[in-house]
């Protein structure tokens, strides 16, 4: 079976020279510190990691119209249209995904949602292998970013989550096997436990029920694919974790966030 991630991690570092290519590293890391220096963001001053903990279901719901594996789940989503509406019906954080060849995204969604009225902490949601691409999430509006350990190495993950907490990113880092654990270590802001396995892209919820006696009891947990049960939400946060990542179970519907609406009228019967 084709490793997909290995075809994903080649294509992104030829997208990245790319975008190197259309705005310098140099501008682009100028244009954030101007946008630091003069203080106009358009993040609002607020943690996921606390939205997490303090939230009673945890759901970062996430704007996804493409997946590799499945092919388009919501072509016609509009990033103006369906955050907003993720945060008005409870959502306690967003993700959204910018890569565009597998999943359909781009950071102008990030913007995009922004400009819409979206105050929630959003997750820059990408395969991020280049401190550029975390210059570009803090310059389309971003909260936090995702570090996936099986595509970076320690010693780059540890100057990543420096270089993202001095831009005033928080990082959730991703791992999927107990192999990567000792990336935990970095004292990332969340830790992510990824049910998909990149490599083939199956997708199993008992990894997080396994991981979760192995993790840290004092770091904010996140379960992240292949949830669609809200009796599983109830589940996991029975087993310590405090996030949710959910993205294609809303997406596929017309309207995502009354989805939403109605799987935490579900979670809170449970």
């Amino acid at each position: 079976m084709k490793d997909i991630l290995e075809e994903i991690i080649a294509r992104k570092q030829k997208d990245i020279e790319l975008f190197k290519q259309f705005l310098p590293p140099s501008k682009l890391y100028t244009l954030v510190e101007q946008k630091m220096i003069e203080g106009q963001s358009d993040i609002p001053d607020r943690s996921m990691k606390k939205a997490l903990l303090d939230s009673d279901t945890g759901i970062i719901a996430e704007f996804k119209r493409r997946s590799p594996s499945k092919g388009w789940i919501n072509e016609k989503g509009k990033a103006n249209i369906i955050p907003l509406s993720y945060q008005q019906h409870g959502a306690a954080a967003l993700s959204i995904l910018t890569d565009t060849p597998y999943f359909g995204g781009y950071d102008e969604f990030v913007s995009e949602a922004r400009l819409s009225g979206v105050t929630l902490p959003i997750l820059y949601k990408n395969f991020i292998m280049d401190e550029y691409q975390l210059f570009q999430a803090r310059y389309c509006g971003a909260s936090a970013i995702l570090l996936i350990a099986t595509v970076i190495t320690k010693s780059t993950c540890r100057q990543f989550i420096d270089i993202a907490h001095e831009l005033g990113l928080e990082v959730l880092l991703e791992v999927h096997s107990e192999c990567e654990l000792e990336y935990v270590e970095l004292s990332p802001d969340m830790l992510g436990i990824n049910n998909r396995n990149l490599g083939s892209f199956n997708t199993d919820v008992d990894c997080s029920f396994k991981m979760a006696e192995l993790l840290p009891e004092d770091i904010c947990k996140v379960s992240e694919s292949g949830i669609s049960n809200p009796l599983i939400v109830s589940q996991l946060r029975s087993v310590g974790y405090r996030g949710f990542l959910i993205g294609e179970c809303f997406m596929r519907h017309d309207e995502p966030g009354a989805a939403l609406s109605a799987f935490i009228q579900d979670l809170k019967e449970q």
